[in-house]
């Protein structure tokens, strides 16, 4: 923030009065308090002054399209005491303290009170927010604690595809959104490197080794995805048709299992490989993705015949058939009888349960989690029930330590079934980033002459508008239900589309570039148009929505309130000049100091949902 603009706030004095500190590790931050939150308050405490005999009561606070706010709670309140809901508001009103907060305030209906902020609240709040850097005046959550997110599944040695595209887009959104709010997250990539197609792959790269090398050095993504492919390929057909070698590979996972130092050195070699891949997917999605957080099945394999153990010995889970289970009364099968979780096999082999519910415990053990967080698609749901379950009947999982279900739907085509390619293949992630890419590219080249960009500038934003636009369609849908993948709708210059929001940053950074001498300056005296004030009290709610978001898990509510910030935005622009010699230099100053701070907040909006926001477009 300009200094200009904080000498304005020293004059106005709310620098002093909204910043409240608070530590997040050793360093001093500011929290700024909502406009709501504080008129909440004031509401709270008139409604005790004014009714003692009601006790604690909620104002029930609103937004209102009569005015800035309104508070519904006195109406059930009068119920209560038997009292006339309109004296009681009148008693309230007159309990309210006296100040610059409250602009008019009326008694409507049946003791309804709708309420006016004055515009110098609105512009000295967002002076404050201003004033405390990327935070935006959003505080840190009181009980933040540990998170360990389960997110970007891949398998070893198979190609990603477009049902890997939700976990990894929605589970990185949730790691940003978590951390800004103060949480500390453990980013946990659960991939299937373990299970019996390896004695195939291993024993086939045993008996044709080389077969992973590379000509002219390393290997890239689309290399490694390659060798993989070849091998995989191989190794099926020699295993479908030799039943000599179907033999050996069986024996190779015996020997897999029982972690025989070669084996395992040449299951090391697709694991390694396919990290390759993954890492290469992952930067055309623009996510880091680090070697430590990848924990894969392999990761648990020493702690499932403890975690057996103590199932079976606790009586959690119980020998049914020769297998090892655990039993419920509400998952029945369709002739009535229950059924099981199977933790271990008849034949001694461990499932996906042992495995998860050993994650479980190394999450809560070791990691100290306080929460963990599983994106994972919705068809999991009775697995990871039956599975949070048992670990809440093992005593892992309790009332200090919870687990959760981030289930998503499925991605669908424009025809609304699962999305494939006319062959019906289900679409390459690399096929389908690359093409949002190229129609993005396209976009941003029909405008590029305007606005001078260069050829790698061209090429560069072509990259983040069509990356920032898969993953947008993604996160504006509640994670839950399926949505229609629709390139073209996707990089619309119109509608509820990142490209929308993308572009609404780059104009407010090219008026802020045409300023001039112009700076942004906050100035709390100045009365606000209409617009203005729909814009300031937007900004405003930033840090509930976050908050809102991360209780939630709910990334879809931060994207609705970004779009509904640009459009505040637009609106903004049609009804109030920003650069105009006819206006005198405070209103310049002040509405270059409302585009300022929503441009500020688009992009870190945009930032927590992993989106970039090109400073020209």
């Amino acid at each position: 923030m300009s200094t200009g603009a904080k000498n304005a706030l020293h004059r106005v004095g709310y620098w002093e009065r909204s910043l409240i500190p608070y530590r997040n590790g050793s360093r001093l931050m500011a929290s700024v308090p909502s406009l709501a939150s504080t008129l909440q308050q004031q509401l709270a405490d008139a409604l005790t002054a004014a009714l003692p005999e009601a006790g604690t009561a909620d104002p029930l606070l609103r937004r209102s399209d009569r005015a800035d706010f309104q508070a519904n709670g006195i109406l059930a309140l009068a119920k209560k005491l038997k009292g006339n809901p309109r004296e009681l508001a009148g008693k309230v009103t007159d309990a309210l303290p006296a100040g610059q907060l409250i602009k008019d305030i009326e008694v409507s209906g049946p003791g309804f009170l709708n309420i006016t902020l004055t515009d110098r609240a609105i512009t000295e709040t967002l002076a404050a927010r201003a004033a405390d850097g990327d935070r935006l005046g959003v505080p840190v959550a009181a009980d933040a604690g540990t998170t360990v997110i389960d997110y970007a599944q891949p398998n070893v040695a198979k190609e990603m595809h477009v049902g890997h595209l939700r976990s990894a887009v929605i589970g990185d959104a949730m790691v940003q959104i978590l951390e800004f709010t103060g949480e500390t997250v453990v980013r946990r990539h659960h991939i299937g490197d373990w299970g019996t197609q390896f004695g195939m792959l291993i024993q086939y790269l045993f008996e044709h080794p080389g077969e992973l090398g590379h000509e002219g050095g390393e290997a890239d993504g689309e290399a490694a995805m390659s060798s993989l492919n070849r091998v995989y390929k191989a190794s099926r057909v020699l295993f479908d048709s030799d039943e000599e070698f179907k033999a050996r590979a069986r024996d190779r996972v015996v020997a897999l299992q029982a972690g025989d130092p070669e084996t395992l050195a040449l299951w090391q070699g697709f694991v390694d490989e396919s990290k390759i891949y993954f890492y290469s997917v992952f930067d055309k999605l623009d996510m880091e993705i680090h070697d430590p957080d990848i924990v894969g099945e392999s990761g648990y394999n020493d702690m499932l015949e403890e975690t057996c153990r103590i199932l079976e010995e606790t009586g959690v889970a119980v020998r049914s058939e020769g297998a090892l289970c655990v039993f419920f009364d509400d998952v029945k099968g369709p002739d009535g009888n229950q059924v099981p979780l199977i933790v271990k096999k008849t034949n001694g082999g461990y499932g996906y349960a042992a495995t998860d519910l050993s994650a479980i415990r190394d999450r809560v053990q070791n990691l100290k989690a306080d929460t963990l967080l599983y994106v994972v698609d919705a068809r999991q749901s009775l697995h990871f029930k039956m599975v949070f379950e048992t670990a809440r009947r093992a005593g892992w999982l309790n009332d200090d330590v919870t687990a959760h279900q981030l289930a998503f739907g499925t991605v669908l085509g424009k025809d609304g079934k699962p999305f494939k390619t006319r062959e019906g293949v289900t679409v390459r992630l690399e096929d389908l980033l690359d093409e949002a890419v190229e129609r993005a590219t396209a976009v941003v080249r029909e405008k590029a002459e305007k606005v001078g960009l260069t050829e790698d500038e061209i090429v560069e934003n072509g990259r983040y508008v069509g990356v920032g636009a898969v993953k947008y369609a993604d996160l504006s849908t509640s994670a839950v239900r399926d949505y229609k993948f629709d390139l073209d709708q996707m990089v619309s210059l119109n509608g509820d589309t990142s490209v929308y929001l993308q572009y609404a940053y780059a104009r407010i950074r090219s008026i802020l570039r045409k300023a001039g001498e112009a700076r942004p300056v906050a100035h709390p005296e100045l009365e606000l148009a209409p617009a203005e004030r729909a814009l300031g009290l937007h900004l405003d709610q930033f840090g509930a929505v976050l908050a809102e978001v991360a209780e939630g898990y709910e990334p879809h509510k931060l994207a609705a309130y970004l779009y509904q910030l640009a459009s505040h935005l637009t609106t903004f622009y049609d009804q109030c000049q920003v650069l105009s010699d006819d206006n005198p230099a405070a209103v310049v100053e002040n509405r270059l100091f409302l585009v300022e701070l929503t441009a500020r907040t688009l992009h870190q909006g945009m930032r927590l949902l992993g989106i970039r926001t090109p400073e020209r477009l």
